[in-house]
């Protein structure tokens, strides 16, 4: 049984609050639209393939503790190296090989990432023999419960804990929110949550103030998650994060 934390109704804002407060902020309601995106409709991120999600979690893994500019950099040696990330191939690919890899001077040398290819591939092998494709499954996860999404990459992938899964599901298309910096510091102020960020406790009462959010609002996780970044913190007007 799923046991939902409700904060209390006098430090929850009502979204018309904070979006007007994103637009303050901002300097008009235009400038704030032209900085909210959304997720994929499921149509479309029902095409995306195996490969591409095996890719996104691994560039999520090398980008977390490393400039990100570094990564994207040499991301085409990473494709080489590793066959373009192609699911089918790396089946195949032995302990000793990809200990090879990891050596390998057109990517960044670090095994215990470079060991998460493995373990990634056949997470998502596995995902696509029984439910038809990981973009299915991806797809059919309830946003109510986007936090349940979280924990399950954690469990089954390797190193897709933290914002490191988020972070990709977000790229990828799959509707979320984000725990940026700005809005832990809106749910600590708000009495939303009290311990860490990523205890149950915290990520069941975050995923309640999102459902409440998206009931009031009618918008994606992604939309209201933008949104509560905009309206607070020392993000600049006119300016995206």
């Amino acid at each position: 049984m799923t046991v939902r934390f409700q904060p209390k109704r006098s430090q929850m804002e009502k979204f018309t609050d904070i979006h007007h407060r994103a637009v303050e902020r901002k300097g008009s309601e235009s400038m704030l639209q032209s900085l909210i995106s959304k997720p994929l409709p499921s149509k479309t991120l029902l095409d995306i393939n195996n490969d591409n999600w095996l890719e996104e979690f691994t560039r999520k893994i090398f980008q977390s503790g490393f400039y990100w500019s570094v990564i994207d950099k040499k991301w085409p040696g990473f494709r080489e190296v590793f066959w373009d990330f192609n699911v089918n191939k790396l089946l195949m690919m032995s302990p000793e090989m990809y200990e090879q890899r990891a050596s390998d001077e057109r990517i960044v040398r670090n095994f215990n990432k470079v060991k998460t290819i493995a373990v990634n591939t056949m997470m998502i092998h596995s995902t696509s023999l029984e439910h038809g494709s990981f973009s299915q499954f991806i797809n059919d996860w309830p946003s109510e419960d986007i936090i349940g999404l979280w924990n399950w990459l954690k469990k089954h992938g390797s190193r897709l804990g933290g914002n490191t899964g988020a972070y990709s599901l977000r790229v990828m298309g799959k509707d979320t929110f984000i725990l940026s910096r700005d809005a832990e510091s809106y749910f600590r102020s708000h009495k939303i949550i009290d311990g860490g960020l990523q205890t149950k406790k915290s990520l069941t009462a975050i995923q309640s103030f999102f459902n409440e959010m998206q009931q009031q609002s009618g918008l994606s996780l992604q939309e209201i998650s933008q949104i509560l970044s905009y309206s607070v913190g020392d993000n600049v007007v006119g300016f995206s994060q």
